[in-house]
């Protein structure tokens, strides 16, 4: 099945040349890669269109963003990554074997860059909480077959936890794949606001979402 790695990109025009530098050689090896840009004011466009990406514009939310980009996909699956998030090796081949089965979305195991120690313990949480439940987040590059995506009604529109929404929609069709191979992610967040601190809102946030709190009201809050 043909790739479509769609990046959701907001003003990122430091990070996005080694961003797209990483996504070269899938590009060159027939993959499909499409920057979803919401409105930045930095030249993060102009940077990923003289690189000679696929470029598509769009309202700003990542969820918004990120639709946008799957609409323009012409991939039979698609990978959806932050922009500032590194895929393992082969990535594009997992993808393709993991998805050959009955299930039709997944996610890869997630590592955390960073200086902090505790940022490696997170990470480890994090994949067996997504092991646990089934439920999948961003940082983890959430894959998905184009017709399963398009079953469910692609993302919510909605400032945050869309990728929780998501899962949870996937999940009535089948319990994600996790592939043992790890995401790298910065942990730029964790190491500005602390690690604990951002621990804590996080849980926060899930718990206050899960007792369906509006995710307008608790994106203030992730603010």
């Amino acid at each position: 099945m043909k790739l479509s790695i769609i990046v959701p990109v907001l003003n990122e025009a430091q990070a996005l040349p080694e961003l797209l530098e990483r996504l070269l050689p899938l590009l060159r090896h027939g993959c499909e890669v499409i920057i979803a840009d919401g409105g930045s004011d930095d030249g993060s466009a102009d940077i990923a269109l003289c690189a000679g990406f696929t470029l598509v514009r769009s309202a700003r939310g990542r969820a918004r963003q990120m639709n946008v980009g799957a609409a323009r996909a012409s991939g039979a699956m698609l990978l959806f990554l932050h922009a500032d998030a590194q895929l393992p090796d082969g990535a594009g081949a997992l993808d393709a074997q993991a998805l050959s089965g009955n299930q039709p979305w997944g996610r890869f195991d997630v590592c955390i860059a960073g200086h902090p120690l505790m940022l490696q313990v997170v990470g480890l949480m994090m994949n067996l909480r997504s092991s646990l439940t089934g439920i999948a987040t961003g940082d983890q590059a959430m894959f998905v077959t184009r017709a399963a995506f398009d079953m469910v009604g692609g993302f919510p529109d909605q400032p945050l936890m869309e990728d929780v929404e998501l899962s949870k929609r996937l999940r009535a069709l089948s319990r994600p794949i996790c592939i043992a191979r790890c995401v790298s992610t910065s942990g730029r967040r964790w190491e500005t606001h602390g690690v604990w601190r951002t621990i804590l809102l996080m849980w926060r946030l899930r718990w206050q979402y899960w007792r369906g709190v509006p995710a307008s009201q608790l994106a203030q809050a992730y603010r």
